[in-house]
């Protein structure tokens, strides 16, 4: 009995060192700046991609980026295709029904962006415009349950990007994002003198959740467990704040 109780002990030891030692594969979408993007060299890059690494770091894994659409993030995480989301995405009720999300690790709003010349009072002040958002997006669902009743147009688009490339093409009279993506992915950016956020910042649970966190399949307890010490580690030795401070004027993490 004892010989098998130090064989299953030993055995026990491996696989969790194991586990520790090897890759983790994180599913990305780099098409929303500041968050996650490419360096001019194509490589991944922005807060998601250092928190991620910090994360990685943290629990003696090796981060590898996979890059996925937005709109099958979910379906890939649940097809095996990687380990975990590390992308902004919201903890919202609806997904809590796929699959488990960690500790938030920021907390941001989303707004509505028009042209200045749009006398923006409520979403019946719009009706009749276009508007873009990213599709399977906390801002598409707001979009669509608050917007869309009010007359607005609502067209959802793969990536958060081309969003911006209609707006500026004219084809497009504005969209709802979060506002410091917006700022790095749009208005910081040549051709967007012309626009504005718009209307109070929007926090409702029912469609922005309750934070930004990693999102994971079912099940995986001890991988939770693991990030959520993590987070709260680089939260009290700084390294959080390190990487907050790159991109950020102010803490994101949000009360």
């Amino acid at each position: 009995m004892k010989k098998i109780l130090l064989a299953f002990a030993m055995g026990s030891l491996c696989a969790f060192s194991w586990a520790q030692g090897k890759d983790l594969k994180v599913a990305i979408d780099p098409t929303y700046e500041p968050f996650t993007f490419k360096t001019a060299d194509g490589k991944p890059t922005g807060f998601d991609v250092d928190i991620a690494t910090a994360l990685c770091e943290e629990i003696k894994r090796k981060c590898v980026f996979v890059e996925q659409g937005w709109d099958s993030m979910i379906p890939g995480l649940m097809a095996r295709k990687y380990d975990a989301i590390i992308s902004s995405m919201s903890i919202t009720e609806e997904r809590l029904k796929q699959v488990d999300f960690s500790d938030k690790y920021y907390s941001t709003p989303s707004r509505v962006l028009v042209k200045k010349d749009v006398k923006y009072t409520d979403p019946a002040s719009i009706k009749g415009k276009k508007i873009g958002v990213l599709k399977a997006s906390t801002q598409e669902k707001y979009a669509l349950g608050e917007l869309k009743p009010a007359g607005v147009e609502v067209i959802s688009y793969e990536a958060q990007d081309q969003v911006y490339l209609d707006i500026r093409s004219g084809r497009l009279d504005g969209t709802v994002a979060d506002v410091l993506e917006v700022q790095g992915g749009f208005l910081n950016k040549p051709g967007s003198d012309g626009f504005q956020l718009v209307g109070p910042a929007l926090f409702m649970p029912k469609y922005f959740g309750t934070g930004i966190g990693v999102a994971l399949r079912k099940g995986q307890g001890p991988l939770k467990d693991q990030i959520n010490a993590a987070i709260k580690t680089l939260r009290a030795n700084g390294k959080y704040k390190t990487i907050n401070d790159k991109y950020f004027k102010f803490d994101v993490y949000g009360k």
